[in-house]
């Protein structure tokens, strides 16, 4: 059985993803800092808890993962905060950047012989923000627009390989990525993604003939909406 990686796991984009991996037949190494065996009702799932922000923790799972078969990177974990620049702190800066960009960067570095080697896959989940700037995203849109030049740089290092490299660049969905934002997705259900979207996109991705692939995945809800929080 082949095995899959998939970081922010536990809930999410990250949960429908591997609940569609497990579907298709797929074992799911699922990562986050809360992971647990119950969290997905499958023999083939498999929790690694760890924090993705943190660069020893990282490290190690890099180290741990090193050492598995993997035929599916898919780097899902991330977080942002939307706010004027200078009323951000040190700290949500520099996890932000770790979590969203340098944490794919290295445990990209650690599987990427056997991803080729197994002719697998590496997909990367971005954000609309990659390709755009938006005012109060700046840190966001920054590590997003950096994941997806990364994934585009490794399409053309790789292509002498049978590793298939693609950038997802949803737009909002509905998650509980906006939990501690002061805005959330619209209730229309036309002015937002799902989950689902997103993990029927992989599905797309994995079942096309593997000599064609789409290195870049745009989704888009159908109309603009946007809810704002009341204080």
């Amino acid at each position: 059985m082949k095995k899959a990686v998939v970081t922010g796991a536990s809930s999410g984009i990250g949960k429908a993803i591997t609940n569609t991996l497990l579907t298709l037949g797929y074992s799911v190494i699922g990562v986050s800092r809360s992971v647990k065996k119950d969290d997905f009702n499958s023999e083939h799932f498999t929790p690694l808890q760890a924090d993705l922000s943190n660069e020893s923790a990282t490290l190690e799972l890099c180290k741990k993962l090193s050492k598995d078969s993997i035929f599916i990177l898919i780097n899902c974990a991330g977080f942002g905060r939307f706010e004027p620049h200078e009323e951000l702190n040190s700290n949500t800066i520099t996890s932000m950047v770790f979590l969203n960009l340098t944490a794919p960067m290295l445990l990209t570095n650690a599987l990427l012989r056997e991803l080729k080697k197994n002719d697998g896959y590496l997909i990367n989940i971005n954000s609309i923000e990659a390709l755009r700037a938006s005012k109060f995203a700046g840190v966001y849109s920054a590590t997003k627009a950096g994941l997806k030049a990364f994934g585009e740089a490794l399409f053309e290092e790789t292509r002498k390989s049978n590793l298939s490299v693609t950038n997802i660049n949803p737009d909002m969905t509905q998650s509980n990525f906006y939990n501690k934002l002061r805005f959330q997705t619209s209730h229309n259900e036309h002015e937002k993604l799902m989950t689902e979207d997103i993990a029927k996109a992989i599905e797309h991705i994995l079942t096309m003939r593997k000599g064609a692939v789409v290195s870049e995945y745009t989704i888009r809800s159908l109309n603009f909406g946007i809810d704002k929080k009341r204080l």
